[in-house]
């Protein structure tokens, strides 16, 4: 940049500064920030200025104050170099630099607040053991594939993340200007962990589930009736609609609006790792993998359940786990069935409960089944989930019994009977 197009840029972001435009803060932050605003030759009064106006900009909020300090320490260097300098002003500076650094600390100390004891120990954490046929895929290439998903879905731009450390005094109706544009997803830290905080569950191949038998998925196709309170598996032959079971013909035609049918395509994740389930070996894997999930789906009602074979261990008394569908499964055209385990699956063959605790690590733990169970959004025809995507989530909570929840107002020696008409 030329010291005539520096100069020329310096001139225009003052204008939006005067104008208290909500561009000039991000537009002047990222300015500053550039090396070409210390190479370009702009005086060092016209590098003070920008500075102390990119510092009045900022919005007034703790997290920005680190920011606004680096502008208000380099406006403080300047100053002996610029028809500005005074001793008054300096002193100023120097105490409203002060003033934003403890307030600072304070709100570090606020957000961070320091650990009533030590962190908990390997041995001391919770555990939460995971049983799978593809123990390799689950446990840690779905996870990767997860964090991938979210960080590219709602990774901000860095003039996003600039945008955020502003709030115009005065707005305009600018939808179009993307400087100002900083109302993203990716930008609410709730929003976000909800997303990066979950243990994620998802498919290898593409699943399709639809009230229309139109362009099925390649690898198979299954047909259920289903309604709340009821369900049955169907078969498709020599042009009818026949009982899985035992063929009996069925007076329903494919357009029925109870009928649903679940496909899934081949096998699109190559990198499963090690994989116990067994595999028709009348088909190609990339055929047969998906296809063996296929024919252990079911439905319970309206929901379609796809069983992943993954039994999951925790204690019960110091935790529960929430499993739902995954948040942003509603964009697929899908809800997920959620559920809390609490306790041990109650429905499960006797065997497995009397082969439970067998292993030492198994001792004092219960168990329970991840399965994903959706359903289609009202007004929905048609849901593709890609391969890789989140399906369903898991999230450790605390047992109902662990907590309880209480009214501050009970905390404050008088204050119940005070606002107790309120």
């Amino acid at each position: 940049m030329t010291l005539e197009e520096a100069r020329a840029h310096y001139n225009f972001l003052l204008s939006l500064c005067i104008r208290k435009a909500e561009s000039f803060g991000p537009m002047a932050f990222t300015f500053i920030k550039d090396q070409s605003f210390l190479d370009a030759g702009l005086t060092p009064d016209e590098q003070f200025n920008l500075l102390m106006a990119t510092a009045d900009a900022f919005a007034d909020e703790p997290k920005r104050y680190g920011h606004k300090v680096d502008c208000l320490q380099r406006a403080l260097e300047l100053l002996a170099k610029t028809h500005y300098d005074d001793a008054t002003l300096a002193r100023h500076l120097h105490q409203e630099i002060q003033r934003l650094r403890t307030e600072l600390d304070l709100y570090q100390a606020a957000i961070k607040p320091a650990q009533s004891g030590a962190l908990a120990s390997q041995a001391d954490r919770h555990r939460i053991i995971i049983e799978t046929d593809m123990p390799d895929y689950f446990m840690s290439i779905a996870q990767q594939q997860a964090a991938r998903y979210f960080q590219e879905k709602f990774h901000l731009s860095k003039e996003a993340k600039i945008a955020q450390h502003f709030a115009g005094q005065v707005r305009k109706f600018e939808p179009d200007n993307t400087v100002v544009h900083k109302e993203f997803p990716g930008a609410c830290a709730p929003f976000v962990q909800a997303r990066t905080g979950g243990w994620y569950v998802m498919l290898p191949f593409d699943l399709k589930i639809s009230r229309s038998p139109d362009d099925p998925l390649e690898a198979g196709l299954r047909i259920w009736y289903t309604k709340t309170g009821y369900s049955f598996p169907l078969r498709y032959e020599l042009g009818r609609l026949v009982s899985f079971y035992d063929d009996q013909v069925l007076e329903l035609e494919m357009t029925d609006p109870h009928l649903l049918f679940v496909s899934v395509a081949p096998l699109k994740e190559q990198n499963l790792g090690t994989v116990h389930r067994t595999v028709p070996s009348d088909m190609p894997f990339e055929i047969g993998l998906p296809r063996t999930y296929l024919n252990m789906a079911s439905t319970l009602g309206t929901y379609v359940q796809i069983a992943c074979n993954i039994k999951v261990w925790f204690d019960a008394g110091a935790l529960s786990l929430l499993i739902q569908g995954a948040p942003d499964l509603h964009e697929y055209g899908l809800q997920g069935g959620a559920g809390l385990l609490t306790r041990t699956y109650a429905t499960e063959k006797i065997g497995a409960y009397s082969g439970a605790g067998n292993q030492p690590w198994q001792q004092g733990l219960s168990f329970n089944f991840i399965n994903m169970h959706l359903q289609l959004l009202p007004e929905v025809v048609t849901a593709l989930v890609p391969a890789n995507t989140p399906i369903f989530s898991l999230y450790p909570v605390v047992p109902r019994g662990n907590y309880q929840v209480e009214d501050a107002r009970s905390l404050h020696t008088g204050e119940s009977s005070k606002t107790a008409g309120l």
